[in-house]
């Protein structure tokens, strides 16, 4: 990968940035950052991770391989705006912001090779699920590229656009809902006398070993879930309670709203696009 360039400098953007660093993707001096105005945070990532800031000329944009739009969504407009007269027609941009669909990218910084992107907040330690759709002018080559760059914070799989909604709803809000999960297991502990540090490493302990367990095997699911389960014992008594209180039927209208939101900030995204452009 030549030179990319991060528009936005903020948690995603510096998550990316760590994973590029420490895992010797490509090196800190190829990577620039640029923000609306935060100066500040500029020099934290300058000193943190080696890479560059953007001079206020922006020539780095014009030797730029790859650009990062790691704004946030209400910033997106004007940052394309301010950067689409200086990128070269062969320079490629990857989107990380939620719901700014790919049409509205191209209208924002013109035809070119465009990807989009859902991290999940678990980049920061290198475990994002990472979903990722391109458009039509996105080389092989660029592909590979691309996903070498977030692999460095997890994994990544590549979706359908349209796809990008549910995976949004799946592992972009995921671990809200683990954290969820976790936060209830705590409290009901709590409330029966046990010791907030036990309960949390207890919890802590049960989760990651489950996803390992998950990952390691590759078992399904309900069969991990039978081996625990003994006939007349304790996990099946708590589990026909999750089953009676129509746990599984809660995940899925928990994805179905997540799912519906994402699809409305998009819409709305592409009309303010809509507006600004007319």
């Amino acid at each position: 990968m030549g030179k990319v360039v991060f528009v936005g400098a903020g948690s995603m953007a510096e998550a990316i940035i760590a994973g590029i660093v420490h895992q010797r993707v490509m090196p800190a001096t190829d990577v620039f950052v640029m923000n609306k105005s935060d100066e500040e945070r500029l020099i934290h990532l300058q000193q943190t991770y080696g890479v560059s800031i953007v001079r206020p000329d922006r020539r780095e944009l014009a030797q730029a391989e790859l650009v990062i739009l790691a704004t946030k969504p209400k910033d997106v407009q004007q940052a394309m705006q301010d950067i689409s007269h200086l990128l070269q027609d062969n320079t490629a941009v990857l989107s990380v912001i939620a719901g700014v669909s790919i049409s509205t990218i191209e209208k924002g910084v013109g035809s070119r090779a465009i990807a989009r992107s859902m991290p999940n907040t678990s980049a920061t330690i290198g475990l994002s699920a990472t979903g990722i759709a391109y458009n039509s002018s996105v080389s092989l080559d660029m592909k590979q590229r691309i996903t070498n760059l977030l692999s460095a914070i997890g994994i990544v799989e590549e979706v359908e656009e349209d796809a990008l909604h549910l995976v949004t709803a799946l592992s972009g809000s995921g671990p809200a809902y683990v954290y969820y999960m976790a936060e209830a297991l705590e409290e009901a502990a709590l409330a029966k006398g046990l010791s907030k540090e036990i309960a949390r490493e207890l919890i802590i302990q049960t989760l990651l070993g489950a996803a390992t367990m998950l990952k390691e095997t590759q078992n399904e699911p309900c069969e991990l879930r039978r081996n625990v389960t003994s006939p007349g014992g304790t996990t099946e008594a708590g589990v026909n309670t999750l089953a009676a209180q129509r746990f599984k039927e809660s995940i899925a209208a928990c994805i179905d709203s997540a799912e519906n939101r994402s699809r409305e900030l998009g819409a709305l995204t592409d009309t303010i696009s809509i507006e600004v452009k007319h």
